[in-house]
């Protein structure tokens, strides 16, 4: 029944959300919505899903037997976070603003063997608690080793940790049921209201003691403030096994900060390896440089002294003596094989490329702040359903420069092909997910409403951009295309389309890896990601090369005198989409941990996803490129 009501509830939401006020929430800019707290309001603790970088499968919070408050509420989720599989529930911790509390007693439990093997199995996984106050995710503060004043935060606290004890050789499993919460806030002199701006943890593993029998007033020896007994460190942590007794306790310790509330998201997404990023954007302008210098020395020598010389000539005798690219004038625009195929994912790219476009804009105007847990994916999502009638129109106005009339044929196949590959995916991942009974599985009604996103809006939009395009008049070539096809020479073994097609894909994906690195691992070492304006740089640089490397290599193609470029302007820039899929291989095995095949699985499945969809993206970028790259060259040519 509770997960039947979710699922509805996720619809309601979800409707509401596309057609009234959620757009509003969608996109957050920090230091809109603060919230002010007196000495001693009740501060909210929620608790977010478990998460570990080893199985990559989240589950809620209560999966594990840790002590729940009287009734569990679920908090109000959009679409994003159902899809990341945050569960955000409240717990039994009580905080009381700027009031300290010292071991104060969760509760008690005694653990079976169920129980026991529960905890054992997430601790052996690295899971990690996640919890949040006033939209701040619960950090542990590490100092790093290297840098005495530098202090790296990581999202959440593990389960427990194994060990050993001194002469033993035997690994146990120790459960952290101690935690000392530190609450900074930043206060207002003039009204003495305070702003949470930090929220940190150590967490504490220590066998609890108490004489007599346990009851509501029982204290503790091995934690009490009025003996002024605190918890630093254990001697006697506390073992997870069958028929242990377990205690949680916690401390909440209040310290004033000079950090604002509109900074406290600052040292969450502080940018240590800032050099890096530079060295990555320098990297990626050396090699739009590089082609920059080549696509000009092609358009302002080459091109022009041949497009003159071939103006100049008089007589068609003298044409024909000419070679290279100006001899296959009568097929460079002829429409290629599998057309309509071409014209779908043209469409499906442009997009990609809106979605994309819009999604970096917001997002580089902090209009998707992560204080907003899930907004980024929901833009997405959002985007793309919207940027359908851009799928529609461009798909159609290519399908008519060819010649085609179904454009209705065309426009269903632009509105359900990529979409159906992707979900089909997906569908079979989320059974996977789902058969683990991780809070990573999509509910059914999430499912349903993302089906009635795609069919309800996405597709109808799809054929009226369809439908406008196909009305427009047809592109007109800038030269006739002969009845009878060209033969095309024997070319040279580096003009083979499988070779240039493979190394025209080395440059874009080059201009990309060094930021690829940190954006694989915000997603899967959970991490967060917020340095959007070094990704628009690298975005743009992307385009560009993108741009001119299928410049550069169509030029060289119809200079051999192949005329079939339409689908290789597409395949060359998309191959770096085969280079991205490969780099996500070698990172799998030299920077994650996985080793559950579910896992496994999860991970390529996702990329092969992301992967295809890069793919679309530089294909297209390509294919646009080399096609006003040609119409420019052919309508600077006098034909007879």
């Amino acid at each position: 029944m509770e997960s039947r009501s979710r699922s509805t509830n996720t619809i309601v939401r979800l409707l509401l959300f596309l057609f009234l006020i959620h757009g509003s929430h969608c996109f957050y800019l920090p230091g809109v919505a603060p919230e002010d707290f007196q000495k001693g309001d009740s501060l909210k603790v929620k608790v977010n899903k478990l998460t570990s970088i080893k199985t990559q499968l989240p589950y809620s919070y209560y999966s594990l037997p840790f002590c729940p408050p009287q009734k569990i509420v679920d908090s109000a989720e959009n679409l994003g976070e159902v899809l990341r599989g945050d569960r955000i529930e409240n717990s039994p911790y009580v905080f009381k603003m700027r009031e300290p509390q010292m071991c104060t007693v969760l509760c008690r439990i005694t653990l079976d063997a169920k129980t026991a093997k529960q905890f054992k199995e997430k601790i052996g996984d690295e899971y990690r608690v996640n919890m949040i106050l006033d939209n701040l995710p619960l950090v542990v503060p590490i100092r790093r080793s290297d840098q005495d004043s530098s202090v790296v935060y990581q999202l959440g606290y593990h389960v427990g940790l194994k060990g050993q004890y001194t002469g033993s050789k035997e690994e146990k499993y120790f459960i952290h049921n101690h935690l000392a919460f530190t609450v900074k806030y930043h206060r207002d002199p003039q009204t003495e209201s305070a702003r949470i701006v930090g929220f940190e943890v150590k967490p504490y593993s220590i066998k609890h003691e108490y004489e007599g029998t346990w009851n509501e007033k029982t204290r503790l020896i091995t934690c009490d403030p009025h003996n002024k007994r605190t918890v630093v460190n254990s001697n006697t942590p506390q073992e997870v096994e069958a028929n242990n007794e377990i205690i949680f306790t916690y401390d909440v310790e209040y310290q004033e900060s000079d950090v604002k509330w509109a900074s406290r998201w600052d040292a969450y997404l502080l940018m240590n390896d800032d050099q890096i990023h530079w060295f990555s954007i320098v990297n990626s302008l050396m090699i739009v440089l590089f082609l920059s210098g080549m696509v000009a020395m092609i358009m302002l020598r080459t091109l022009y002294r041949d497009i003159s010389r071939y103006n100049e000539l008089e007589t068609q005798e003298e044409a024909q003596e000419e070679t290279g690219w100006k001899l296959v004038h009568g097929d460079v625009f002829r429409p290629p094989s599998n057309s309509d195929l071409l014209c779908v994912y043209v469409g499906t790219g442009v997009q990609f490329l809106g979605m994309v476009l819009v999604t970096m804009i917001f997002a580089v105007f902090g209009f998707l702040s992560p204080s907003n847990r899930g907004g980024l994916m929901t833009a997405m999502l959002l985007l793309w359903v919207f940027m359908g009638i851009f799928a529609g129109y461009a798909s159609a106005r290519l399908y008519k420069m060819f010649k085609g009339a179904e454009w209705k044929k065309v426009a269903f196949r632009t509105a359900c092909m990529f979409p159906g590959i992707v979900f089909a995916i997906f569908f079979v991942l989320n059974a996977l997910i789902w058969g683990q009974k991780s809070s990573g599985a999509v509910p059914f009604g999430t499912m349903f409403a993302l089906v009635l996103m795609w069919f309800g809006i996405s597709v109808p939009l799809v054929f009226v951009g369809g439908y406008v395009g196909f009305k427009k008049p047809a592109i007109e070539d800038p030269v006739k295309t002969n009845k009878i096809p060209r033969q095309i020479p024997e070319q040279a073994w580096y003009m083979n389309p499988t070779f240039s097609v493979l190394i025209g894909g080395i440059l874009p994906f080059g201009a990309v890896f060094i930021e690829l690195f940190f954006i694989l691992t915000s997603i899967w070492l959970n991490q967060f990601y917020y340095i959007f304006g070094f990704l628009f740089l690298v975005f743009i640089i992307l385009l560009i090369t993108c741009a001119e490397i299928t410049i550069v290599l169509c030029y060289f193609q119809l200079c051999s005198e192949d005329y079939l470029w339409w689908w290789r302007s597409y395949l060359t820039s998309g191959s770096s989409a085969l280079y991205l899929f490969l780099y996500a291989t070698f990172y799998f095995f030299t920077k994650l941990e996985i080793t559950k095949l579910v896992s496994g699985l999860l991970y390529f499945g996702y990329m092969l996803i992301a992967s295809y969809a890069f793919f679309l993206l530089t294909g297209t970028i390509g294919f646009y490129a080399c096609f006003w790259f040609t119409r420019l060259i052919y309508s600077s040519v006098k034909i007879d």
